[in-house]
């Protein structure tokens, strides 16, 4: 590692803490759509596109049905906003799963944030209690996320075609986390 002269490296996260995304995180969107964070989802989205995401967003986590949630990350003890994640519902070869996504800011990218995230919404999700897999998709070529799933215990079912954003087919890894018994089962 290269470090700068009077600059201290990063620290590992001690922990995080998911808060339910709300109005107010619109900023922490469009710092999100930075381009080297957007690299492996078709690029930034427009200033159209981030208003309905954010509103999908807060729609989401005003949910009480337990179809998924959207969360802002909150790095402790530092009390800092590091970045988002979520589980949403969605249909993958014909079965209702939970799907899971993340973002993380690039200070704090490589210190095991998305780690520790993800397994905290893959509690949130197996608590929600509707789908007993939890999947993510990430690009083929993102080995940060890739790794992430494998850290946070996914299981790595294999590459396949995905098209993200609608009509930008891109191929990604399929991982799986089952998330044991659920209520609907």
């Amino acid at each position: 590692m290269n470090e700068q002269p009077g600059r201290t490296p990063p620290t590992a996260a001690t922990s995080v803490r998911l808060e339910a995304w709300s109005e107010e995180d619109a900023g922490l969107l469009r710092a999100l759509n930075a381009p080297e964070l957007m690299e492996h989802l078709g690029g930034p989205e427009t200033e159209e596109q981030l208003v309905h995401r954010h509103r999908r967003y807060v729609d989401l986590s005003a949910d009480t049905t337990g179809a998924g949630r959207m969360f802002r990350i909150v790095l402790l003890p530092e009390e800092r906003v590091a970045g988002s994640i979520g589980f949403w519902t969605s249909t993958w070869h014909g079965e209702a799963v939970y799907e899971t996504g993340w973002a993380v800011l690039p200070g704090f990218q490589g210190r095991g944030v998305a780690t520790l995230a993800t397994r905290a919404v893959a509690e949130r999700a197996r608590a929600a209690g509707l789908h007993r897999p939890l999947h993510a998709f990430p690009s083929v070529e993102n080995a940060a996320s890739n790794a992430v799933c494998r850290k946070a215990g996914f299981e790595l079912l294999g590459e396949q075609d995905f098209e993200y954003p609608p009509g930008r087919p891109m191929r990604c890894n399929d991982w799986r986390l089952d998330l044991g018994p659920t209520a609907g089962r």
